[in-house]
């Protein structure tokens, strides 16, 4: 059962900031998905829920000439479903479209897949690869961070008790940039991934200028592979570069054995997940 609740709603952001100033105690509803299910299961108490699902100014995705913006209440149906984020935050949308079944992305928002922090959300390490900001606000302030910046450690966010996450800021890559995005789970979707992988390869013919690699299920929280980029960073794209640098990612990584996978099973699936990405991007060259 879950206990006794205060429950308060806001349609306007200024009204909801000013509550949880005063509230610092409160914990934030949008979607659901995840907190009630924590409240049930009592991982996490609260005698007072925030409930933001009715902002609708936290409700958008805007196409600018330099960024495209995502408003925290966006949900992951509506994600999946935006020309927008196909055609510029690719990794984004094939996390989304192996989300859960049609009842949850239809609830859960973009934002609480954010900040529940768990180390295996989906969206987390593509929005890592595209260089995503979040914009953090409470009633006297905004703050941007940047998303691999954000995670402390499983459930844990370096938000503060009276800020709220009102903005995902995406930059607009230029076309040398080529992404892809991978999810092991015990079936294709619908579940918690065993192991994600996102990649970015800014290509210049054949060679490698850049490489941003993330991983998700593997740590603590989600994880830049920097070792893996450093490793691919300025090199001609061979079959054995490509590898030899997913072997780098068990220095990235510290998995943990639980009831969906072994540590050992993650870190050969790691480095197998990355290599398969990474031939992933370099086919799109073709």
């Amino acid at each position: 059962m879950i206990p006794r609740i205060e429950y308060y709603k806001f349609e306007n952001l200024s009204e909801a900031l000013s509550y949880l100033r005063n509230n610092p105690d409160s914990k934030i509803i949008a979607g659901g998905t995840d907190l009630i299910i924590q409240l049930r299961s009592k991982k996490i108490n609260a005698r007072k829920l925030l409930d933001i699902s009715r902002i609708n100014e936290l409700k958008y995705i805007q196409d600018g000439s330099e960024y495209f913006r995502i408003g925290a209440l966006v949900t992951i149906e509506e994600l999946k479903k935006s020309k927008v984020i196909k055609d510029y935050a690719q990794p984004l949308w094939r996390a989304v479209n192996n989300f859960a079944v049609w009842q949850v992305r239809n609830t859960a928002t973009i934002g609480g897949n954010i900040c529940n922090a768990s180390p295996a959300a989906d969206t987390v390490p593509p929005l890592i690869v595209l260089e995503a900001k979040l914009k953090l606000q409470n009633i006297e302030r905004v703050r941007e961070v940047k998303i691999e910046e954000f995670f402390k450690g499983p459930g844990e966010t370096i938000i503060e008790r009276d800020e709220i996450l009102t903005e995902i800021v995406i930059p607009k890559k230029n076309s040398l940039w080529r992404y892809s995005f991978i999810k092991l789970g015990r079936r294709h979707s619908h579940i918690l991934s065993i192991v994600n992988v996102a990649v970015g390869l800014k290509m210049n013919n054949t060679k490698i200028e850049d490489a941003i690699i993330a991983l998700g299920s593997v740590a603590p929280t989600p994880v830049r592979a920097k070792n893996v980029e450093e490793y691919l960073r300025e090199r001609q794209a061979t079959s054995k570069l490509i590898d030899e640098a997913s072997r780098e990612v068990v220095k990235d990584i510290k998995p943990i054995s639980d009831v969906r996978a072994s540590a050992e099973y993650r870190v050969e699936m790691s480095k197998l997940l990355v290599k398969k990405a990474l031939n992933e991007c370099l086919d799109i060259m073709k």
